[in-house]
């Protein structure tokens, strides 16, 4: 390796101490804090809310859908294992 590149197996070490960026939250930072997490939860459970409708609206209309397909040939079964139980062998007699 050359003199001056930089081997990616060196690990980087810290030579200085991480100061906070933040300082301490006062009285009224932590009012605000509490008030963005509760309007925050409280959009989280609105949004909850109305996707947990719209999957049942499209629970409920696949559902539909399928009955509707389903449902002619259920009926038109019935119908002919009904007129088929109900038609006896014929008297010649």
């Amino acid at each position: 390796m050359e003199p001056g590149q930089h081997d990616p197996r060196d690990i980087p070490i810290l030579t200085e101490t991480a100061k906070p960026s933040v300082p301490a939250l006062s009285a009224d930072a932590k009012a605000v804090h509490a008030a963005i997490l509760t309007e925050t939860l409280e959009l989280a459970d609105s949004l909850l809310h109305q996707a947990a409708k719209d999957i049942e609206a499209t629970l409920f209309e696949r559902v539909f859908d399928r009955l509707r397909a389903q449902l002619p040939e259920l009926v038109d079964r019935i119908l002919r294992e009904h007129a088929a139980t109900h038609e006896g062998p014929k008297d010649n007699g």
